[in-house]
């Protein structure tokens, strides 16, 4: 049984909820900045069980609601935004989770700081962003697909639960 549309916005909207309330309080400080393992971990979360477009949306909504709240940065959609899509792609190439937190660390601590380097750069100076901003950016990452390995081993352990999120295979051994 897969999930209908409603249900998938409903699941990003909860992850959503949960990843902005939590990740304001669960940080790690880095050089200039602090790293948010949380927001990684839901991207990763959301990649796998609902796709790329559903893993997108939330990180576009923590983002906006942080922004609005104070507790955001412009930087937080961009870089997430690549880990999100990365590691939706590679988990459905793959149907492996390692793949996936692969994907969220290359995506966000690699593409996404060297894509918000310029601006960075720009607005915070080059020493606030070599050493603030690039470290953060991999160390969120990294934590945060630690968290979402062990999570979603224990989430996919169960057939059951699998199968609310992918389709069962069909193929059956001929006789």
């Amino acid at each position: 049984m897969m999930f209908s549309p409603i249900k998938k916005m409903t699941l990003t909207a909860m992850i959503t909820a949960i990843t902005t309330l939590t990740s304001s309080f669960l940080f790690i400080p880095v050089g200039f900045v602090k790293a948010f393992p949380i927001q990684h971990l839901a991207n990763i979360l959301t990649a796998v069980l609902l796709g790329p477009a559903y893993a997108v949306t939330q990180a576009f909504l923590v983002s906006l609601i942080r922004n609005i709240s104070g507790t955001g940065s412009i930087f937080a959609f961009p870089g997430s935004m690549f880990g999100a899509l990365l590691a939706a792609f590679l988990y459905r190439r793959t149907q492996r989770l390692t793949f996936a937190c692969i994907g969220e660390v290359t995506g966000t601590g690699i593409l996404g700081s060297l894509a918000c380097y310029p601006i960075a750069a720009l607005l915070l100076g080059e020493k606030a962003t070599l050493f603030g901003m690039l470290p953060a950016f991999l160390l969120s990452s990294f934590s945060g697909a630690i968290f979402a390995f062990i999570l979603l081993k224990i989430l996919l352990k169960n057939d059951y639960m699998k199968g609310f999120f992918h389709e069962k295979s069909t193929n059956h051994r001929r006789l």
